[in-house]
């Protein structure tokens, strides 16, 4: 193994590489979403579990997974969620059905969960340096955050040459090249900490999430007056309830409830759970009207995105600068407006449009989105101490992973029918709800918000 500067710049292109495939899972498959419906013979409903089984598991075990790593070493967690989610790759890419497939896609969650926390504490224990492990940890984020952000292009380009599998086997050479320079460069794991598991409240936080997903998906084939959904529901609520109720009790809680008592944590990750479920459910949404109603093939699809994909990057690079000119508040604001004003202006779309009037919306609602996602993640973390940053970090990423859980569940209800006017209701209704939930966190900001020191 490598050790200095080498070591260290190794050490953050393996954990950013983990990074990469995971939030390239979460954006990707959007853009062969019709060419699952015809392999498959599926409805949007059977698409809806293509890509919440992924961020359902994700979500769910996220907070564990990062005790995990504290337990058993980082760098073991990381390789063992890496193989995982490598081999899941490769049985999504040769699933032979939906059920194989979205089974698939679940233990590709779990392998997600288990690496990203845990590539951050890796670069923790590499750089010893504050100001270093800063700026490795931005270069991380700004990575990750440029994969997702081209997901849909490349995923578009992948299924158009190499079909819808290619999306899923394109993580095979870089989930072995991620493991090749782990084992290289990343320093073996030392003592663990005796850090306690919180097994119960992870089985009713899996519970509650499932059950909710579960019903949201389901409810658009059998009603609301079901029996099964009316039993979602209720499991959905109990499980809920049951998992407040053990975290207040928890010795060791995968959620300190006390940090949702701090105002300014609790609004940010409320804000994470709005912009995220607008954002996953629009691209679920227009992934759908490109390719089922405007007949877009999978490429044209992935490049109608690319606008958004490119203010996504920029944007994300200069509200990391205005962050500590202008403070976490007004940038909240401004991005939450923005991004309100571009799903209000999508209301007026229609199937037989022109591809023009869509762009102005859609560079609103990223640039707005782009403004908000590095500004609360600055905000959670500046309103708890530094011996708490860990966890903050990862309450505020699992609510954002549950806000795109419920945006393409929630979405995804509203679009199931694909006849062309039943779909643009949807669609409007969808747009609708995003723009009024983001102006709500909007005066959420401005009204409880208290500017926090710039330079903080």
């Amino acid at each position: 193994m490598r050790t200095g500067s080498s070591s260290r710049r190794g050490t953050l292109v393996a954990a950013s590489l983990g990074f990469v495939v995971v939030l390239l899972d979460v954006s990707v498959v959007n853009v062969a979403l019709d060419a699952l419906l015809r392999e498959f013979r599926t409805d949007v409903a059977g698409l809806q579990w293509v890509v919440n089984a992924y961020t359902l598991v994700f979500a769910a075990l996220l907070l564990s997974s990062g005790a995990l790593g504290d337990r058993l070493g980082p760098r073991r967690i990381y390789l063992g969620g890496l193989a995982l989610f490598t081999v899941a790759s490769v049985a999504c890419g040769a699933a032979p059905g939906l059920g194989m497939l979205v089974a698939a896609r679940l233990l590709q969650g779990v392998g997600a969960a288990l690496l990203v926390p845990n590539s951050l504490l890796m670069l923790q224990r590499a750089f010893a340096d504050p100001v270093e492990r800063s700026r490795a940890i931005g270069w991380w984020g700004a990575i990750g955050g440029i994969a997702m952000a081209a997901g849909p292009v490349l995923g578009g380009v992948l299924v158009a040459h190499g079909g819808w599998r290619s999306i899923f086997l394109i993580n095979l050479p870089i989930g072995l090249l991620a493991g090749a320079l782990t084992l290289r460069h990343v320093a073996a794991d030392g003592p663990g900490h005796a850090r306690r598991l919180d097994g119960p409240g992870q089985l009713a936080a899996v519970l509650a999430l499932a059950a909710l997903t579960a019903t949201l998906v389901e409810a658009g084939r059998l009603g609301w007056t079901s029996a099964w959904v009316a039993g979602g529901l209720l499991l959905a609520l109990v499980a809920g309830g049951a998992f407040v109720w053990i975290e207040a009790r928890s010795a060791a809680p995968m959620l300190p409830l006390g940090l949702l008592r701090i105002r300014a944590f609790a609004i940010a990750s409320l804000c994470g759970v709005v912009v995220n479920f607008g954002y996953y459910g629009l691209v679920f949404v227009f992934s759908l009207f490109f390719q089922v109603q405007q007949h877009l093939s999978p490429q044209q699809t992935g490049l109608a995105f690319l606008p958004m994909t490119l203010v996504l990057m920029g944007a994300s690079v200069l509200a990391g600068r205005l962050v500590t000119r202008i403070g976490a508040r007004r940038l909240m604001v401004m991005g939450l407006g923005l991004a309100a004003c571009g799903y209000a202006l999508l209301l007026p779309v229609r199937i037989e449009g022109a591809y023009a009037w869509l762009v102005l919306p859609m560079l609103l609602a990223a640039s707005g989105t782009a403004l908000c996602v590095p500004t609360m993640t600055n905000l959670a973390l500046s309103s708890v101490e530094a011996s708490r940053a860990g966890i903050a970090s990862g309450v505020l990423n699992a609510s954002r992973q549950v806000g795109g859980l419920l945006g393409v569940a929630v979405f995804g209800h509203l679009v199931r029918h694909t006849a062309p006017q039943a779909f643009l209701r949807g669609m409007q209704l969808s747009t609708g709800i995003a723009a009024v939930l983001l102006l709500l966190g909007c005066a959420l900001c401005w009204w409880r918000l208290e500017p926090l020191p710039r330079g903080r």
